[in-house]
């Protein structure tokens, strides 16, 4: 399968045409589950890290971000308790989300490991920040107070920058393993948008608003205002912020 990154849908879908609703509970629970989800896997990943890091102040760092993981999940399960949704249902429905992306991206080593946490899960909460857009107010709040905790990322950048500036080799592998993780996670991205139609209501909701601006709950839709090309303008973000990500760490996206 080409690593290429996806060509995201032209024009409205089927489904695009059911984006003039407003946003609604079940859209909300349906991303709450997906970011409560990958809070989960972010534990597991986390903790099967910490057993790998080459050093005990890493096994620390990464055992307390493990550990912060879980409690960002049940923040985002308690909004969705809240809603008077079902927690474990809301997650369950996305138990495989990353199990295709997991299983054609195996890193090779610690350094790629790192990378694959950064950048190819970094792509996934960037699509939740944008899909949040569409929440109403209190749900849009807590998905980007979750996702606001970058401590991993700050490790994984030290880390890769202190590696990467004195070895042009392992910077040029790793320039190459972005990219395919790039490809993947916007392949991951576009199955979610094109099979979950409450997902890409929230994506048009939030592309309505000017300059990324927070919808009223999902209200801009209803006026009318969804924008057709919502995929495109996704699949825009999110490789302008993974091209920032790797420009951070000096390799070229």
């Amino acid at each position: 399968m080409s690593n290429a990154a996806p060509t995201p849908p032209a024009g409205p879908s089927s489904s695009s045409a059911r984006s003039s609703a407003p946003a609604s509970t079940a859209d909300a629970v349906e991303l709450l589950g997906l970011v409560a989800q990958l809070e989960h896997t972010a534990f597991v990943r986390l903790a099967g890290d910490c057993a790998l890091a080459p050093d005990v102040e890493q096994r620390l760092a990464l055992s307390r971000f493990a550990a912060a993981a879980v409690e960002r999940r049940d923040r985002v399960l308690a909004r969705v308790a809240e809603l008077g949704a079902d927690p474990a249902a809301s997650m369950r429905q996305f138990d495989d989300v990353l199990t295709e992306f997991d299983e054609r991206t195996q890193p090779s080593s610690w350094w790629e490991r790192l990378l694959k946490a950064y950048v190819g899960y970094g792509v996934a909460d960037d699509f939740c920040r944008i899909a949040a857009q569409g929440l109403d107010e209190r749900s849009r709040a807590v998905v980007l107070e979750v996702l606001d905790d970058a401590s991993h990322a700050e490790l994984a950048v030290a880390e890769l920058d202190a590696a990467g500036s004195g070895d042009g080799v392992l910077s040029s592998r790793l320039a190459l393993w972005g990219r395919r993780l790039v490809g993947e996670a916007l392949g991951t991205v576009q199955r979610l948008i094109t099979q979950r139609p409450a997902l890409e209501r929230l994506v048009a909701a939030a592309a309505a608003e000017p300059d990324g601006a927070p919808s009223d709950g999902g209200n801009a839709s209803a006026a009318g205002t969804t924008t057709p090309n919502a995929p495109a303008k996704v699949f825009g973000e999110l490789t302008a912020q993974h091209t920032r990500r790797m420009s951070r760490l000096g390799l070229t996206a």
